[in-house]
């Protein structure tokens, strides 16, 4: 699997509270993040206005591209 290695601030707060979930959980502080965001990324995809969104930017980015296709 390719892996990119992201940088993330988070307020100490947030931080601190996410290692206890991860502790609790008994997983890794990755694993938690990991799995956090595919939970975001799953309500963003089942979410209507979202997809609307998304169906937008793909046409205006098709148009892009179908212009510089034809230069």
């Amino acid at each position: 699997m390719d892996q990119k290695t992201l940088t993330l601030r988070l307020p100490a707060e947030q931080a601190e509270a996410l290692e206890k979930v991860a502790e609790v959980d008994a997983v890794s502080l990755t694993e938690a993040i990991r799995e956090a965001i595919d939970e975001h990324i799953a309500q963003r995809v089942a979410d209507e206005d979202f997809q609307r969104r998304l169906k937008a930017s793909m046409d205006r980015h098709r148009r892009i591209l179908d212009r510089l296709a034809k230069a």
